[in-house]
């Protein structure tokens, strides 16, 4: 099975699944990084413009400042695809995010700063920020590309995020900023756990937002088969306990995942559309539930439909072969 998305934490520790790794060769359809100076490439020149960024910077490769606070290029140019430019999410002059995006940017941290970034150096933009920013692209990313036009050629696949290489570069900044406040060395160790947990919390939501190849949240049915999993062994421990009474286990998840992998094959059609239901991705809006109605011209008319009158077609359909 495809894995969820494949995660690169460069500088202190490689992460990456175990077919990765045994594969002859990868293919990323887009990289999304998040991190700070050592993999920003224009956030803080798309907000503060070449001053934040001046010569030297990029004269060896780029020959002028091209976002890099270095004279080249960066670790993030050379990850995933090859060379690839990985646009800056905060760079609107002609950015085209079909291969991803960065939401790296000079001065960041993990954890949130009380400072401006003119008064201590560090970025607002933390990873919580990063991942909003990411979050907000994800969903509208979709909605822009369906406009058509030059909008469908300018943004990635929906495919391409579950299929995604995510990178991050981040933490040093973590260190030194509780320095920069005169704090001791037992000090800053002692804020570190929480700076772990912000981390790793991030990651967590990053990899939520992903699904499978059939299009189903990957994680959280992976808690559902945990569950079933304990449940089971629950159930197992009660026939023993309760050796007179007759307890049936039956397992609802893999019979409606199944359905789901197969609708295509059994003629079900989009399996996540919602037979009742009104508008969106998925055919359901919670502000208008099924047989919810709305008057228009004086009448009032159903909104959000049944669609029983498709299922007995189709059911007359299957029973005449």
């Amino acid at each position: 099975m495809e894995p969820i998305c494949k995660l690169l934490l460069y500088v202190t520790l490689l992460l990456l699944p175990n077919s990765i790794l045994s594969s002859p060769e990868c293919n990323f359809p887009a990289v999304f990084n998040f991190g700070d100076s050592s993999s920003d490439t224009g956030a803080l020149l798309s907000m503060f413009g070449q001053p934040a960024a001046p010569p030297p910077n990029g004269e060896t490769f780029f020959h002028s400042p091209a976002g890099r606070v270095c004279e080249g290029r960066l670790l993030i140019d050379f990850i995933g695809l090859g060379v690839l430019y990985l646009s800056a999410f905060l760079d609107s002059m002609g950015t085209n995010f079909t291969r991803g995006a960065n939401y790296a940017i000079v001065g960041s941290t993990i954890r949130r700063q009380n400072t401006t970034i003119f008064q201590s150096g560090y970025s607002p933009i933390s990873l919580d920020i990063q991942y909003a920013q990411f979050s907000n692209f994800l969903k509208r990313s979709q909605i822009i590309r369906q406009k058509g036009g030059v909008f469908k050629n300018l943004f990635p696949e929906e495919y391409t995020f579950s299929s995604a290489l995510y990178t991050f570069d981040i933490g040093h900044n973590d260190l030194t900023a509780g320095y920069q406040l005169n704090m001791s060395t037992e000090q800053v160790k002692a804020y570190i756990p929480d700076v772990i947990s912000e981390f790793t919390t991030t990651i967590k939501v990053i990899t939520a937002a992903q699904v499978d190849k059939h299009g189903c949240a990957a994680p959280f049915n992976d808690v559902s088969r945990y569950f079933n999993l304990k449940l089971k062994e629950a159930i197992i421990q009660l026939r023993k306990d309760l050796h007179l009474a007759a307890i049936t286990y039956v397992d609802m998840y893999s019979v409606k995942y199944s359905l789901i992998a197969q609708s295509k094959k059994l003629r079900f059609g989009d399996p996540f559309l919602v037979c009742c239901g009104h508008g969106g991705k998925y055919n359901f809006n919670i502000a208008m539930r099924c047989g919810w109605t709305k008057m228009v011209n004086g009448t009032k008319i159903v909104v959000a439909k049944s669609c029983i009158a498709d299922h007995l077609g189709r059911d007359s359909l299957y029973r005449g072969g």
